[in-house]
């Protein structure tokens, strides 16, 4: 089945660090869609995370060369905003399981309820499904390896922001 491919998807996520199962959703969203836009999402009222903005949407935009139709960009506020700003006809959510599920579907009826476009709820591929930045945070702080769980221009950014370098 082929979709139509002059449709704009967005991606959007605060990605503090990209990791395997955000590539997965991004890559099924770049075989479905003409043009991906993968949103770093940033509240400027918030402190940053692990990684600044530009940090994140540097590391997303190195761990996603491959894809020629996905592009990177850095957006504050919320995810309709970001759909509009960015021309996005559908928000692409990744969901893990049954928790996610929930959260996303009433995430994704308040957006359309907001004036927002549809979103489309993408299953994570098997054995990715338990990745999360969360996780991934956690691990590096105490030394872990993180390279099964993200590629490896984060799992870098992760040891040497160990390092102190």
């Amino acid at each position: 089945m082929s979709a139509p491919r002059s449709l704009t998807a967005l991606v959007p996520g605060s990605f503090d660090p990209i990791h395997l199962g955000h590539l997965d959703v991004i890559d099924q969203a770049s075989r479905l869609f003409g043009a991906v836009k993968v949103a770093v999402m940033h509240n400027p009222d918030k402190a940053s995370g692990t990684f600044s903005p530009e940090e994140r949407a540097r590391l997303a935009t190195a761990a996603l060369t491959h894809l020629s139709n996905v592009s990177v960009h850095l957006h504050g506020g919320l995810a309709v905003q970001a759909a509009r700003d960015l021309g996005a006809d559908c928000i692409v959510k990744g969901v893990r399981g049954s928790a996610d599920y929930e959260t996303e579907a009433q995430m994704a009826r308040t957006n359309r309820a907001a004036g927002g476009p549809t979103t489309l709820l993408v299953v994570a591929s098997p054995g990715l499904e338990h990745i999360t930045s969360r996780f991934v945070r956690e691990i590096a702080y105490y030394g872990g390896d993180v390279s099964p769980f993200v590629p490896s221009v984060v799992a870098d950014a992760l040891r040497s922001r160990r390092r102190g370098t």
